[in-house]
């Protein structure tokens, strides 16, 4: 295995990680999009040019949705 297939190994598999732990706090949200980009890159690099546009939008996606649960976060308990 060369060494951009190895990253492109772990961009996805990281990606795939952070999207399958997104429930358990907004953080794995913004996770995901690093994976997005991570995976654009290797995308790009690969040759692959219309998965790294895909992963360009998915990232704008996941940052999007991180934003808006970061915003929505409710402030606790009100005492």
């Amino acid at each position: 295995m060369d060494t951009l297939t190895a990253f492109g190994l772990f961009a996805v598999t990281f990606t795939m990680i952070c999207y399958v732990l997104e429930d358990r706090g907004n953080h794995w949200v913004l996770l995901f999009a690093g994976g997005c980009v991570l995976s654009c890159v290797y995308g790009f690099l690969q040759g692959a040019w219309p998965f790294g546009l895909v992963e360009v939008v998915w990232t704008g996606v996941a940052l999007r949705r991180w934003w808006r649960g970061r915003v929505a976060t409710p402030a606790g308990p009100h005492v």
